[in-house]
């Protein structure tokens, strides 16, 4: 059908199509997030460090995977099949994890297709939306912004759905139908997520790359099915064998890193100033995503040794948490600053002051450190072992406003001074570098690893408290050494800009 034929559709109702299984699909994510570490933990009987690695891996394949599925969507398959065949992969991923067995490979395994599944959906759901509003700068900002709390109302909802799910089955069926239960609602929020897409995507026509226009070439439907069961094996293999993990992770930092620096080398001279501030960025970015994998891991942990889960206020008995559920205080918080973000950066514009990426940045790393030395303070105001959960809220809520200035903003560094001739390549490579530091978060966590037969709070605290101290002092050194950055940052800004 030709463009001129087709029935104009509201860009708004285009959209709300994408955002919506976007929200279904974080649903998912973050459902299973939430219980993971515990279920390798409590029902498979991991150690402590072979927990926190595993999902550490897996998180790092998480990251790297969409530097991929971005160039299946705009050369091979097209934007919109390859969005779909990721929310399909992804479906039958977390319906893996619904079948009650105790066997690692095939955790491992279903793992793997969680990993190919959302580095085919979630950068071409991203791309569709740029397509949408391309052109229309007015608009695209609103859009993503209400893009990003749509995805933090999915994964608040089910961070708090799954444990409580998972706490009700395991009392009434036993603990395999709890956890495999709770792992379901993952895999029903993707085919509610796919069912409201299929019945919308009528008002997708107009959108996607070249690919989509022409009729599915079988051949590359094959080829790239092909390669997607050799990454589900091969991310298996790199999950299970922890050398594999290593050689992985720190060799796509040396070649992201040797590939920055032949680019630097090579570029013109115009081009130099930026991708030298884009380099230093992106490394800052690395040893946030270090301190970020401590809520799924350490934090995690912390949470279900040595944090009192019930809440009270003045000495009156609000309400209890399951450990799992105070993950769910990242997206809370991310939702209630994001505004005060939002109007505070459109303040300093309309003042004309000067607030560069680099200056956001370094305050990421100031607010981080406050969240950790609560953390770490927390020792000092426990009972029996256990520290209030209000520390939680607070220390969350500083780690949250940290994610914003820093996480939130490496996707817009790229875009400001990457070339557009690079920027493909330096998106990758910003996913890559994210994924890797993930892996190294992990190995961060193991230092407050607690052995098997210790379940002493009094005992256990003290090595959390120790590692939150010391992760507070690391961001205060980040800190330290932005600041002592910024001149030269700044005169790179300005090279970059005059010759941009």
């Amino acid at each position: 059908m030709s463009e001129s034929s087709q029935q104009p559709v509201s860009k708004t109702r285009s959209f709300a199509t994408i955002c919506l299984i976007e929200v279904w699909e974080r649903f998912g994510f973050y459902g299973m997030q939430a219980l993971i570490i515990y279920f390798m933990i409590q029902r498979l009987g991991f150690e402590d460090s072979r927990a926190n690695l595993v999902w550490s891996a897996a998180a790092a394949l998480i990251y790297v995977s969409p530097a991929i599925g971005g160039w299946v969507g705009d050369q091979i398959l097209g934007t919109k099949r390859t969005m779909t065949l990721g929310a399909i992969i992804l479906s039958v991923g977390y319906g893996l994890m619904t079948i009650p067995t105790s066997n690692t490979w095939f955790l491992f395994y279903s793992l793997g297709v969680i990993v190919v599944g959302n580095g085919l959906f979630k950068p071409n759901a991203g791309n569709i939306v740029r397509m949408i509003y391309h052109g229309d700068d007015s608009k695209i900002d609103s859009a993503f912004t209400i893009y990003y709390m749509a995805v933090n109302v999915g994964s608040t909802v089910s961070m708090l759905l799954s444990p409580l799910i998972k706490e009700i089955l395991s009392k009434k069926y036993g603990v395999d139908i709890g956890w495999h239960g709770a792992f379901s609602v993952s895999c029903v929020g993707l085919i509610i997520g796919l069912a409201q897409y299929f019945a919308m995507k009528p008002s997708l026509q107009l959108y996607g790359s070249e690919p989509d226009q022409n009729p599915v070439n079988l051949m590359s439907l094959i080829a790239v099915l092909a390669m997607s069961g050799v990454t589900i094996v091969a991310s298996a293999y790199i999950l299970n064998y922890e050398s594999l993990a290593r050689l992985f992770v720190y060799g796509a930092i040396l070649v992201i890193l040797g590939i920055f620096i032949y680019l630097i080398s090579k570029s013109e001279h115009k081009e130099k100033a930026g991708l030298i501030v884009a380099l230093i960025l992106t490394v800052q970015t690395v040893f946030f995503f270090v301190f970020y994998q401590q809520m799924s891991t350490s934090l995690a942990l912390f949470a279900l040794r040595n944090v009192d889960a019930n809440f009270y206020l003045f000495g009156y008995k609000l309400w209890t948490w399951q450990p799992a559920q105070f993950m769910a205080l990242n997206p809370i918080w991310i939702m209630l600053l994001s505004p005060l973000l939002a109007w505070l950066y459109n303040w300093v514009h309309n003042k004309n002051i000067n607030f560069p990426i680099a200056v956001k940045f370094m305050l990421g790393f100031v607010v981080v450190a406050i969240g950790f030395f609560i953390f770490g303070f927390a020792g000092e105001y426990a009972v029996a072992g256990k520290t209030s959960s209000w520390v939680m809220i607070w220390g969350y809520g500083a780690y949250s406003l940290g994610e914003l200035l820093v996480s939130g903003l490496g996707l817009a560094m790229i875009a400001r001074y990457a070339p557009a001739r690079m920027a493909g390549f330096m998106m990758g490579a910003y996913f890559v570098a994210s994924g890797s530091s993930q892996y190294l978060g992990g190995i961060v966590a193991n230092f407050a690893s607690v052995p098997k037969n210790l379940t002493d709070p009094l005992q256990s605290l003290p090595i959390y408290t120790d590692l939150f101290t010391k992760l507070g002092i690391a961001a205060v050194v980040c800190t330290l050494i932005s600041l002592a950055l910024l001149p030269k940052m700044n005169q790179l800004t300005k090279e970059h800009q005059a010759h941009n």
